[in-house]
């Protein structure tokens, strides 16, 4: 067994031990330098400091869905070295607990909170349905557990912390950095546990998931979050021009009802969203007003799209996107001087190869047979398939991608699209134009429209980075330290099981003090009860006496278990209440 793979059975099995409190100090201080969670009640969220910071600001940037190939086909496309090239530092291994190709959820946990999970989760510990064999089945104290992230842990230390992206905000790899949550497609309840996280900038796609379906919206619990931001004196904004004027405070920008624009096809079909470099920069200029440093992620969320739809052009261009955004981030660093940038895919998408089966003669293959086909494509594959509509006919398919792709079609590339389309493999219609002209008219190759499980490179500027082969659940331990926070603590400072303090309700009708109730009469919106006391579900209130208050973190419902986490701040404020007098520590 590889020696990652013993560190993560070893972490795994000890999580276990300290969760039942029967580990030796010895063990213990391995456990901590492995950066995994020792869960312990504390009411002590202040400062979970363990070290004195090494770096004050870290901006994580994540090319989804990629590997060395896009990188490689984006210089020759560009025609010059990318920012990228100067920061190739190692690899980084992304299999999930249940699978060896994960997703990209299960893969943003791992990163952003230290812990591997099933396959559609977000910053929530495992089912335990299917593990690894070469995995210990971790304890039962893990299923479905809340699990503190790098962001929730700057945003503790005073930090300020922001999220930008191209797809829907509420998205698997921006979600798993503030959401918890055992479902990934479960966005109305993510973009309410987003919300509800005091995040500082929020910059991406996704304003459907704000508002209720009465107003056009996605949410079917009747809230209007975009009222909720401005009741929070958050600046909303939904456009270029808007964002560009933002000087200071908080915001969030929406600029999409669902998910942005590819990069390609922005200038002519979104002329009013930003570009990810653009959405980087501002998040950079309002978060770096803040005298205690910030956290930064930024997506670029459709490469992934692009690969899956082994559309060569929409991934380069977008790759290129990207790389834009690296450079203002380092460019911010080497100003700065106190910032770390990691960069790094969550898996590769699509299995990319410059050379395919239907390039023969390849070791006489030039720069123009490689960039020639993409440089005449104008829009992505999705566009392209806006532009041919309805009419599904062969000579609208082939003007189309002669107009948009300058791409000759034949009667047999026509044919071979409409098969995949209707029949072979029910591929959507810019997967299937994809395909096969990739394959027709490209030297590019393809192994799969989903995910792979091979490794992914790994890039980083700035004091102390990280250089060699790491798994995924090695950089949320990593930026810690680097921050000087300790998950450990995060973790017990935002998520105290409510049955381990509390009763539960015994049923006569009547809540006593020590007493809790998850009220489920609004299914949308549960609210956890203890005594008089009131948290609503996916929010960080408490409510006593008729008087709102925030908490440190969220409150999270683990449906499965029927288990509720609350932030250990509310504990002293429902021990004022109730006159509880336990031992919270």
């Amino acid at each position: 067994m590889e020696t990652k793979e013993k560190d993560t059975l070893l972490i795994i099995s000890i999580i276990g031990l300290l969760l039942l409190g029967n580990v030796s100090s010895a063990v213990a201080a391995q456990f901590d330098s492995n950066s995994s969670v020792n869960f312990t009640n504390s009411t002590n969220c202040e400062s979970p400091v363990t070290s004195e910071a090494k770096v004050k600001n870290v901006i994580i940037l994540i090319p989804d869905g990629c590997s060395q190939s896009v990188e490689t086909l984006a210089r020759w496309y560009s025609g010059k070295p990318l920012e990228l090239d100067n920061m190739v530092t190692g690899t980084v291994s992304t299999y999930s607990t249940d699978s060896v190709i994960t997703d990209s959820s299960s893969a943003a946990t791992a990163f952003a909170s230290g812990y591997k999970t099933t396959n559609g989760f977000l910053s929530v510990g495992p089912s335990n349905s299917s593990v690894l064999s070469t995995l210990e089945i971790p304890p039962e104290e893990l299923r479905y557990r809340p699990l503190a992230t790098v962001l929730e842990g700057s945003k503790l230390e005073g930090k300020a912390t922001g999220l930008v992206a191209t797809s829907r905000v509420s998205h698997a790899t921006p979600a798993a950095f503030a959401a918890h949550v055992d479902n990934r497609d479960n966005e109305t309840e993510i973009m309410k546990q987003m919300v509800y996280e005091n995040i500082d900038v929020v910059f991406g796609g996704g304003s459907s998931y704000l508002t209720p379906v009465a107003d056009g919206g996605k949410r079917k619990d009747g809230e209007n979050l975009t009222k909720t931001l401005l009741d929070r004196c958050y600046q909303y904004v939904d456009s270029r021009d808007e964002m560009m004027n933002l000087t200071t405070g908080r915001a969030w920008g929406l600029f999409a009802s669902s998910h942005m624009m590819p990069d390609i096809d922005r200038s002519s079909l979104a002329p009013e969203e930003p570009s990810l470099a653009e959405m980087t920069e501002k998040s950079i200029e309002l978060l770096s007003q803040d005298k205690n440093g910030f956290f930064l992620m930024v997506e670029g969320s459709q490469v992934d799209w692009a690969n899956h739809a082994n559309d060569p052009n929409y991934a380069v261009t977008d790759f290129l996107a990207f790389d834009k955004a690296v450079t203002v981030a380092v460019d911010f660093a080497k100003k700065d001087g106190n910032t770390l940038v990691i960069a790094f895919p969550d898996h590769n998408t699509g299995g990319m190869t410059i050379g395919s089966n239907s390039d023969s003669n390849y070791t006489s293959t030039t720069v123009e047979d490689v960039i020639a086909p993409l440089k005449g494509m104008k829009l992505s594959s999705t566009g392209l398939e806006t532009k041919i509509g309805t009419d599904l006919s062969s000579e609208n398919i082939k003007k189309q991608l002669k107009t948009w792709w300058g791409i000759d079609a034949t009667d047999e590339d026509i044919t071979e699209i409409l098969k995949l389309y209707n029949n072979e493999k029910g591929l959507s219609l810019d997967y299937a134009i994809s395909e096969v002209i990739s394959r027709n008219h490209t030297v590019i190759g393809w192994t799969t429209h989903g995910h792979s499980g091979d490794d992914v490179p790994l890039w980083a500027y700035g004091p102390d980075h990280l250089t060699g082969h790491v798994d995924n659940t090695e950089i949320a331990g990593y930026i810690a330290k680097e921050l000087g926070f300790d998950l450990n603590k995060t973790n017990s400072c935002l998520f105290t099981e409510v049955g381990e303090v509390f009763s539960k309700d015994n049923g006569d009708g009547k809540l006593d003090k020590n007493e809790y109730l998850l009220n489920t009469t609004d299914s949308s919106n549960p609210v956890l009860q203890i005594g008089d006391d009131k948290l609503p579900v996916n929010t960080n209130i408490l409510i006593k006496n008729g008087v709102a208050h925030e908490l440190e973190g969220i409150v999270v419902y683990a449906p499965v278990t029927g288990k509720v986490y609350i932030p250990s701040g509310a504990l002293s404020l429902i021990n004022e209440t109730n006159g509880i007098k336990k031992n919270f520590v």
